[in-house]
């Protein structure tokens, strides 16, 4: 597989990452769709073995935000700053203790947003609780999802 395709799957990639903050956009399946195309051009079994994890972790991410509360951000006082925040935190996260980073990361960019709005530690860890509750799990679960999916393809690229 050429640069040329490698930097167009890459881009594919973080346009699905930062699609799953957008609402109507659907970036999970942006996520996949580059897998799938990646795993296509280049047959070799390290491509086809990501695909695959990549459509149970998918799966699993879906079964796990059906069980969850249905997202209703808006009402929540979610704004586009406030993902922009929440977004940056967890990739933050994710590269400076990967995997389980970009949990801490997601809440703690909802948290900093929310105390710059507010001024008040106590109000800012309230102002987390509401938007967690309003279907920040929900979008916390397929944006990690979607993360450990463009790690794992770009550790096959590179190492693999």
């Amino acid at each position: 597989m050429g640069a040329w395709d490698l930097l167009l799957t890459g881009l594919v990639l973080l346009f699905g990452l930062c699609g799953v903050l957008v609402p109507g956009v659907p970036g999970s399946w942006l996520v996949w769709a580059a897998v799938l195309w990646w795993a296509l051009k280049d047959p070799q079994a390290v491509a086809w073995w990501v695909l695959v994890g990549a459509t149970v972790v998918l799966f699993l991410s879906q079964v796990i935000r059906w069980a969850l509360p249905p997202r209703r951000l808006r009402e929540g006082g979610v704004d586009a700053e406030l993902l922009t925040y929440a977004g940056g935190g967890s990739f933050a996260g994710l590269v400076l203790l990967p995997v389980i980073g970009a949990i801490p990361g997601f809440l703690a960019g909802v948290y900093v947003h929310e105390r710059i709005r507010l001024g008040r530690r106590g109000e800012a860890r309230a102002a987390v609780r509401t938007v967690m509750r309003s279907g920040g799990w929900s979008l916390l679960t397929e944006l990690f999802t979607c993360q450990l999916i463009a790690a794992a393809w770009i550790g096959a690229v590179f190492f693999g």
